[in-house]
């Protein structure tokens, strides 16, 4: 059976920020290495699960997403890669795993989101501002057109989504205390994100192991320019893990 697993390309899950869908990870399959399957997660309320309706907390999407994937992570090897709202998923879902005994993930990438026990008296609550300023808002943060906030159709169904989102992530409150991981980890930052040194330099915290760190030109959404040069952080991770097999 353990010969069988190592022969099976890794599995790569990715969950998308707050208000994506699983399309924003669709165009990474040409960038990654053969040996590496692309699993983008489509988490409830959009794309093709529009109907499903959204998430009243954190943990139910976690239990949503458990339920997707618990099947697979029993079958081959796999990573975890989350951004934003996406990395809160990563780990929730892989301390899940740890507390099922079942097989973790053999990396684990946290993107475009601070150390989750770094708790900021100034930081927004998004989710809490009247319609108008919240469109602003995000506006500011990048990743959303302004054009696309123009058309009321879209409006009628993204809006709530993108409310929704913003109000797991914000109400949300790591476990403590930390139980770290014992795989290595990779964290990638935009420079100009609003972060603090704390915020990145304390996910260290969350790995017996080694924390990789990488830090990119641009703000929350580096993800949309950094494409190639993530990509080549993800597939050398994934050769080091068939290396280490081999040896």
């Amino acid at each position: 059976m353990n010969t069988m697993n190592q022969e099976r390309p890794i599995k790569l899950f990715c969950f998308p920020y707050a208000g994506g869908s699983a399309m924003i990870y669709h165009q990474w399959k040409r960038g990654l290495g053969k040996h590496i399957e692309l699993r983008p997660i489509e988490l409830a309320g959009r794309g093709r699960r529009i109907a499903d309706g959204t998430y009243q907390d954190l943990n139910e999407a976690v239990e949503d997403v458990f339920s997707l994937i618990s099947e697979e992570i029993r079958e081959a090897p796999y990573m975890f890669f989350g951004h934003s709202m996406g990395a809160i998923i990563a780990y929730e879902l892989a301390q899940k795993i740890r507390k099922q005994q079942l097989p973790l993930p053999q990396h684990l990438f946290f993107s475009g989101k601070g150390a989750l026990h770094i708790n900021r008296p100034d930081e927004k609550m998004y989710h809490l501002f009247d319609d108008a300023t919240f469109k602003k808002e995000v506006i500011g943060l990048g990743g959303t057109a302004p054009e696309f906030f123009e058309h009321p159709e879209l409006m009628e169904i993204f809006l709530p989504l993108l409310k929704n989102d913003f109000r797991l992530a914000e109400t949300y409150k790591v476990k403590k205390p930390i139980i770290k991981f014992d795989q290595d980890i990779t964290v990638l930052l935009g420079k100009a994100d609003n972060l603090n040194a704390a915020e990145c330099e304390e996910w260290a915290q969350y790995t017996s192991r080694k924390c990789h760190f990488h830090y990119f030109p641009g703000g929350h959404f580096f993800i949309n320019e950094e494409e190639e040069n993530i990509l080549n952080i993800i597939n050398e991770s994934a050769n080091q893990k068939a290396l280490s097999k081999l040896s």
